[in-house]
């Protein structure tokens, strides 16, 4: 058998003999070495054989007549390791390495039996999916070049859109009404400057805008853009976008599978990706507002309501310019992933943008760190002088007359410039029906559009919207002439809208030192501590012990006072009603009391001058730390700041005119 093996290596090596040929006589150990080398060749082949021999310095020992070295050879060859040696020289050492290299045969042959298999069944997919491939591409040309017919109920629903889009109402009274222009955004001067600058540089700043709802802080952002495309400096296009949302809108979701602010990715099984992506197991990236927005503003409305986790989200993506995305099922090493999905996924979505964010709450909403990469703007609350200029300048617009003192009316129900123009709107709407005021046309009659809704607005029509809308007069003049005893205005403020708080003062003598304090509970702990400080003080200022007294201090409407800042006017309201001195009613005051008389600075004074001028008041005494808060002047009021409670008294009452 070995002779017979030995003749087809020979072939092999060139037909070269040797003595182990001629000379050689078979033992049982050549019989089964010769056996392992027929089963070598039949699984590799003579040549690749001969050829693996001569890598592993094998060929020597192949053509050997010991039998240690020629089972030597072979565990070079299927090891493929050229270092092995000595060759075994006993006969027990042979046998040994006959049985390693038998089992290592075994599983050569296993192997090979199941690489076999396999490449079979590979074979007969790739055939199966080529069958398939070839079928769809032929149903593909065929449907391309077959005209698909409508059937009669497609027919029906696409004939009902048709006719849908020929239907066109008028623009709503909003969109007709809204300011058009810079200059039509009535009483916010100085913040739209400020705004325009920060966006007309060649570095605009990411922004902030504070401010009560319907002054205008949506629009004059849009108008600002417009204006500032054209500029040469500008770095917005011709073609910036402005993207609007809403905060209350978005919402954080922590699975990240819909965020239609900074984008999501649709996985292939749960959230079911494009069909061609689906397919093929390949997730599919959106791309949300952030991205939409690139070149461009992001306008978020409400900002204060977004929540924590989605504005440090919102940082990140301002930091990097580019929006993110992650999934598990992404593989990069996939080649069936289109190029702009690999694309988003190694680089993002670009998300250039200039951030506006508005809000009606106070900073505290927003995430500080958010706060300072944005520049902020406060929006400054309407007078009832700015709410008639709105008015009007609307009426003119929806081509209406007014009758006298219409605007005014309206500006007793709101500081809001677009509740104003609703009101306005749905007192034209009553007015078009009332025969008795406006001229009623007959049917087809030749009367142009303008002619037809040319009406006349009367008081009552606003005053029956009031009452269907259960509207109540917002502005309502508190102040008059008459000096009065233990009655002053003081200031309050609540989402950037400044109000007239009233308190009243009333005392009775009472047994020396057994007097009692009477205050409202629901004015607030700030409050009554307020009046404990003003106690201290009324001693000194007075020489009386208000433990003397039973007294009783009233904050009319039972509002909460947040805060210190009605200190010294319940101080100066006790000190008008034990001394029976008249305080002015056309003053009112605000600051922290201190129990050294002091008057100590409070937050809210701008505002506060606004609610002090809707409430007709003429005066306003604030403490002096605050005089820089407030230019002098503000709203044609007059403005003393005080540095004590004295100081406070000379312009409170009367007796010091």
């Amino acid at each position: 058998m070995f002779k017979k093996l030995f003749g087809s290596l020979r072939q092999a090596l060139g037909g070269k003999k040797n003595a182990v040929e001629t000379n050689y006589v078979e033992s049982d150990l050549d019989r089964e070495i010769a056996a392992l080398y027929s089963i070598v060749v039949d699984v590799m082949g003579s040549d690749r054989l001969v050829l693996q021999a001569g890598k592993m310095d094998a060929l020597r020992y192949l053509r050997s007549e010991k039998a240690g070295e020629r089972i030597l050879a072979l565990r070079r060859i299927l090891e493929e390791n050229p270092t092995l040696g000595p060759a075994p020289s006993s006969k027990s050492e042979i046998k040994e390495e006959i049985v390693r290299v038998s089992e290592m045969m075994a599983d050569i042959i296993a192997r090979r039996q199941v690489e076999d298999k396999i490449d079979r069944k590979v074979s007969e997919k790739l055939e199966k999916d080529h069958q398939e491939y070839v079928k769809d591409i032929k149903l593909q040309i065929l449907k391309e070049e077959r005209v698909e017919a409508e059937t009669p109920h497609e027919a029906k629903k696409r004939e009902h859109l048709e006719k849908l889009d020929k239907i066109q109402l008028t623009q709503s009274v909003m969109e007709l009404l809204r300011p058009k222009s810079l200059e039509e955004i009535v009483g916010q001067e100085r913040a739209v400057k400020s705004l325009r600058a920060k966006l007309a540089s060649p570095y605009p700043q990411h922004l902030i805008l504070y401010g009560p709802p319907g002054v205008g802080k949506t629009t004059a952002a849009r108008l600002v853009l417009e204006s500032v495309r054209e500029l040469d400096y500008s770095p917005f296009g011709l073609d910036a976008p402005f993207v609007e949302t809403d905060g209350t809108t978005l919402r954080w979701d922590p699975r990240d599978m819909t965020n239609p602010l900074l984008g999501s990715v649709h996985d292939p099984i749960y959230q079911g990706a494009q069909k061609s992506l689906a397919e093929s197991g390949v997730p599919e990236p959106k791309p949300g507002l952030v991205t939409d927005a690139h070149g461009g503003i992001l306008f978020i409305d409400e900002i204060g309501e977004m929540d924590m986790m989605l504005q440090n989200k919102l940082l990140k993506v301002l930091e990097d310019k580019r929006a993110y995305f992650e999934s598990a099922y992404y593989d990069p090493t996939d080649e069936r992933v289109p190029p702009y999905v690999k694309m988003l996924f190694e680089n993002g979505a670009p998300a250039d943008f200039v951030l506006i964010g508005a809000t009606t709450r106070d900073s505290h909403s927003i995430n500080p760190a958010l706060r300072s990469r944005c520049a902020e703007i406060y929006f400054e609350p309407l007078t009832p002088a700015h709410i008639v200029e709105i008015v009007k300048n609307a009426a003119e617009k929806l081509n209406v007359e007014l009758d006298e003192g219409i605007a005014e009316t309206i500006s007793e129900y709101t500081i809001e410039g677009r509740k104003a123009i609703n009101i306005l709107a749905d007192a034209y709407s009553l007015a078009l029906e009332d025969d008795s005021v406006n001229k009623r046309f007959e049917p087809d009659s030749d009367y142009t559009l303008e002619e037809l809704t040319r009406v006349k607005i009367l008081k009552k029509h606003i005053y029956e919207v009031a009452q269907v809308s259960r509207l109540f007069q917002f502005v309502t003049k508190k102040a008059s002439s008459n000096a009065t005893v233990g009655h002053i205005f003081g200031l309050g403020v609540s989402g950037f809208v400044g109000s007239v708080i009233e308190i009243e003062a009333m005392v009775f003598p009472a047994e020396k030192g057994k007097g009692t304090i009477r205050f409202n509970e629901t004015a607030g702990s700030m409050a009554k501590d307020s009046v404990f400080n003003a106690a201290s003080v009324l001693r000194q200022v007075t020489g009386k012990e208000l433990h003397d007294y039973d007294v009783h201090i009233n904050v009319i409407g039972g509002g909460n006072i947040d805060g210190p800042s009605a200190g010294t006017a319940i101080l100066a309201a006790l000190v008008s009603a034990i001394t029976g001195r008249k305080i002015r009613q056309d003053v009112a005051v605000t600051g922290e009391i201190s129990l050294q008389g002091k008057v100590r600075p409070v937050g809210g004074v701008f505002e506060k001058a606004y609610g002090a001028k809707q409430a007709g008041i003429k005066t306003l005494v604030i403490p002096k730390e605050n005089a820089k808060d407030i230019p002098q002047g503000h709203l044609g009021l007059n403005i003393f700041p005080v540095d004590t409670a004295e100081d406070a008294f000379k312009h409170i009452f009367e007796d010091n005119e």
